[in-house]
């Protein structure tokens, strides 16, 4: 619900030098860990910030990222909740760290960080979890400890990341899930057109949020505000940076299908279907599942039926494997296509077997009424 408030926090050289640290070297590896995580290098991230925890082992940031290496292996994957339990450990270990730094000193600001970040993290996944209140609760929490942060180093550019993520959404997020809004009576008032202010000065300017800031501003103008244009600008610096993040660039896709600009559309869905072939980190059956679809949809529009039906097969086989339970619109749209496209190609029977499957499928749109037409007479470009 709250994005979580800071996802991405300050490596400041703090006040907890009871150590003789080289803190030239931590914020070397932290940088380095980083770009690791969002170019989804997951186990070398691993490894970098087990040396974090070891050498810098009275500072939370090897363990907060440690946590948000497990985020991202969450992320690339939201149905699995195998990992849930282990990442609410993970921050808990961070926040009971913070909690025995602040216990010491009050204004530790990188303990307020690295805590308002797990807490971020947890209510988000609280949030897609549809725990609201929990999710609230640390929303509150979280939202506390950077107005601390904040007067504490009031010049901190990268603390605004999370001023513009609490702005932004705790307008429009109420406006789009109603749900939401009794929970919102404890919080401040939003403002996206702040947020959008906020989150573009850290994207330009921040030292060590300036990616995720981005990565917001891609999401945001998605699907919220809308702007296509805008979206594929954010999408395209981070590729730029990172061209084998999963999430980014399907993003970056999805510009263009919510634009029926189904050519450009599959240029960058077959590039992920590649990789996901080449099983490139992160790129799961999930992804390849929806690069074959819109391929798929790309060689339908342009009337080359067998084709199409290729990649529709590929989408429909992933979709029974991973729908179990559950009746995707991925797999309620392919199974009416291959209806249509098997007509094309003169395999009428096949085509029929299609239509009433369709019929015993949830209606998605007009689904069982072009079924129904299709079953009465074939269907004809």
């Amino acid at each position: 619900m709250k994005k979580f408030l800071i996802l991405f926090v300050l490596i400041f050289i703090s006040n907890l030098n009871a150590q003789n640290y080289d803190w030239v070297k931590h914020d070397s590896l932290v940088k380095a860990g980083i770009n690791q995580i969002y170019g989804m290098e997951l186990d070398k991230a691993e490894k970098t910030f087990d040396i974090v925890v070891k050498e810098y082992s009275t500072h939370p940031s090897g363990k907060f990222f440690k946590a948000m290496i497990t985020w991202w292996r969450i992320l690339v994957n939201l149905d699995d909740e195998s990992m849930d339990e282990k990442f609410y450990n993970q921050l808990e270990e961070v926040i009971d760290m913070c909690d025995e730094i602040l216990d010491k000193n009050e204004k530790n600001v990188d303990a307020m960080f690295f805590k308002g970040g797990a807490l971020g993290f947890r209510g988000q996944l609280l949030a897609i979890r549809e725990s609201w209140v929990k999710a609230a609760l640390d929303g509150k929490e979280g939202l506390d400890l950077i107005y601390k942060s904040y007067k504490v180093n009031p010049k901190n550019i990268d603390v605004q990341l999370g001023f513009g993520i609490y702005h932004y959404y705790a307008d429009v997020i109420p406006k789009k899930y109603p749900v939401v809004k009794p929970f919102m009576v404890f919080f401040p008032q939003g403002d996206k057109e702040r947020g959008i202010r906020e989150l573009e000065n850290v994207a330009w300017n921040g030292r060590y949020t300036r990616i995720e800031a981005r990565s917001f501003l891609q999401k945001l103008t998605f699907q919220f505000e809308e702007q296509m244009e805008e979206s594929r600008k954010w999408g395209k610096i981070l590729l730029n940076d990172f061209p084998n993040n999963p999430v980014f660039q399907r993003y970056y896709g999805l510009t263009f299908v919510k634009e029926n600009n189904y050519s450009d559309a599959s240029k960058i869905f077959r590039d992920i279907y590649n990789k996901c072939k080449k099983n490139y980190s992160g790129y799961n059956k999930r992804f390849e599942r929806e690069a074959t679809y819109y391929i798929g949809n790309d060689f339908l529009i342009k009337n080359i039926p067998d084709s199409a039906a290729y990649y529709f097969s590929k989408s429909e086989k992933l979709s029974r494997e991973l729908d179990k339970n559950n009746e995707s619109g991925f797999l309620i749209n392919t199974v009416l296509f291959l209806g249509m496209l098997n007509d094309l190609l003169g395999n009428r029977e096949l085509a029929k077997k299609y239509y009433n499957e369709t019929l015993h499928l949830k209606e998605r749109n007009n689904s069982h009424e072009l079924a129904k037409r299709y079953l009465k007479e074939p269907y004809r470009k």
